[in-house]
């Protein structure tokens, strides 16, 4: 930590005793907008390693990458209730360390693992293009595994950032008064 306003927003962001019921106390709702935000882009990005979606007509690939975006953001949600009952705190985000962060991955990845083996095996929900190099030894697309490698160490990375820089800018706003 560098700087004293740094180290006092986060002493204040963490304490559970002078925490406010202000949303931007909450881990969970940076964690909801990155990752919905950073999984959406992903969607869009994947969709020539999915059989089909390139062709579909407009608005009907922007649901799908919806919907799909939706169950990520249910993943990571899951994944970092997971890793705050390894760590036993929510606040965990605010300094990741490496189990909780290995936590969050892991789960989002194993998530990941099951519902594509289910949708692409089992209910046929939607297939691989060619374009998708397969990883064994559930046949899983080498992109849906690397959404869940990327996209969680960026969404760590800018949660605490953003609970520190809102208590931060709460701070200074209180101290004019």
């Amino acid at each position: 930590m560098g700087s004293t306003s740094e180290k006092k927003a986060y002493d204040s962001v963490s304490d559970v005793r002078t925490r406010s019921v202000r949303g931007s106390d909450t881990p969970e709702l940076p964690v909801v907008y990155f990752s919905f935000v950073l999984h959406f882009v992903w969607e869009f990005v994947q969709v020539p390693t999915y059989s089909g979606m390139a062709e579909l007509p407009h608005w009907e690939a922007i649901k799908l990458c919806m919907s799909a975006t939706f169950g990520d953001v249910g993943f990571a949600l899951i994944a970092f209730w997971l890793a705050s009952l390894a760590a036993r705190s929510r606040d965990w985000i605010l300094r990741p360390t490496r189990f909780p962060a290995a936590i969050f991955v892991a789960v989002g990845i194993a998530l990941t693992v099951g519902f594509e083996y289910y949708y692409t095996n089992v209910s046929l929900r939607w297939t691989y293009s060619d374009l998708m190099p397969l990883v064994p030894p559930f046949g899983t697309g080498l992109s849906p595994l690397l959404q869940w490698i990327v996209i969680p160490p960026i969404v760590i990375g800018l949660t605490p950032r953003h609970l520190l820089g809102a208590q931060a800018i709460h701070d200074a706003k209180g101290s004019y008064k």
